[in-house]
């Protein structure tokens, strides 16, 4: 659970990707209109082994969901940060966290496809399973497609 518990908050997961910066650009409008906190969140968890893979010793991928964060808020506000963002990098499955994180949020902003899956496919299954099971309202957003790929 976060520390924040204000169940106005607006929290927006981010993965790195477009979509979930551009998620985040909105999050932040939505919590300036209505005078509520912004959280981004990422969250991590340890990759699943199988038989001829192993762990690199120095590598964290807390550190990692740490610079994606990171990164993300600088590439979607540069200078203009808002001022009333938090943000927080959570252990755990992304649908799992953003889904137990809801509960005390007044919505929860996400991008339409994050960096897993199939290419082309509307919704993700991070998506996917929080606006199904999310204890707030959920927004998605879908960024435009850029040139290359209009048809």
């Amino acid at each position: 659970m976060t520390n924040d518990t204000n169940p106005s908050r607006i929290l927006v997961g981010v993965d790195g990707s477009a979509s979930s910066i551009d998620a985040l650009r909105h999050g932040a409008e939505i919590a300036a209109a209505f005078h509520a906190p912004l959280e981004a969140m990422t969250t991590w968890q340890y990759p699943v082994l199988s038989d001829g893979y192993y762990v690199v010793p120095d590598w964290s991928p807390e550190d990692d969901a740490k610079t994606i964060l990171s990164q993300a808020v600088d590439e979607a506000f540069g200078a203009k940060r808002p001022e009333s963002i938090i943000t927080s990098v959570r252990q755990g499955s992304p649908a799992a966290v953003l889904i137990d994180e809801s509960e005390h949020a007044a919505m929860l902003v996400l991008g339409s496809r994050g960096h897993g899956g199939f290419v082309g496919m509307l919704l993700g299954s991070v998506s996917s399973a929080c606006a199904t099971h999310a204890h707030c309202p959920v927004l998605i957003m879908h960024s435009p497609k850029d040139s290359s790929e209009a048809s």
